[in-house]
């Protein structure tokens, strides 16, 4: 039975719970890639309270009081950055990353673009931001195993 995830601005306390999920959720994008040092990965909890605590948006979807997905994003100079869009595998292809992207745009509503990045092999990723309007606009060669996929994506404003 599929329950629809309520999507709201995290809180500072389930902030580690974001990260567990998180840790979680990457270890398939570190296996495409054969690096288990990804930032995702390494990012402490004090890392993720500062950046809350600097204003970075973090949001949650969340199926009772388990924390099922989540995104990120921050604006900066006209251009809304979205990261870390993450679903717990089992809650995987049923909406929730296309829902919590929805939500992170509309907070980050006042800028003129979005922006994101994910890595090359990370063709689920990249199907996923192409449906919701992204386009490639630059890519980044970190090494031989991974290129960064920059997309963007230009606010229609209402």
């Amino acid at each position: 039975m599929y329950m629809h995830p309520i999507i709201q601005q995290a809180q500072k306390a389930q902030l580690a719970a974001v990260l567990q999920l998180q840790k979680e959720c990457y270890q398939s994008e570190a296996a495409l890639y054969n690096d288990y040092s990804i930032q995702p990965l390494s990012q402490t909890i004090e890392e993720l309270n500062h950046d809350f605590d600097n204003g970075e948006i973090c949001l949650v979807a969340a199926i009772g009081k388990n924390i099922v997905g989540a995104v990120r994003g921050s604006a900066q100079a006209g251009t809304g950055y979205i990261g870390k869009l993450i679903v717990a595998p089992l809650f995987q292809n049923q909406g929730i990353g296309k829902q919590l992207m929805a939500h992170i745009e509309k907070k980050l509503d006042a800028v003129d673009r979005f922006e994101l990045f994910t890595g090359s092999r990370s063709l689920k990723n990249i199907s996923l931001y192409k449906k919701l309007g992204y386009q490639a606009f630059d890519q980044k060669i970190i090494n031989d195993a991974l290129i960064l996929v920059y997309l963007e994506k230009i606010n229609k404003k209402e």
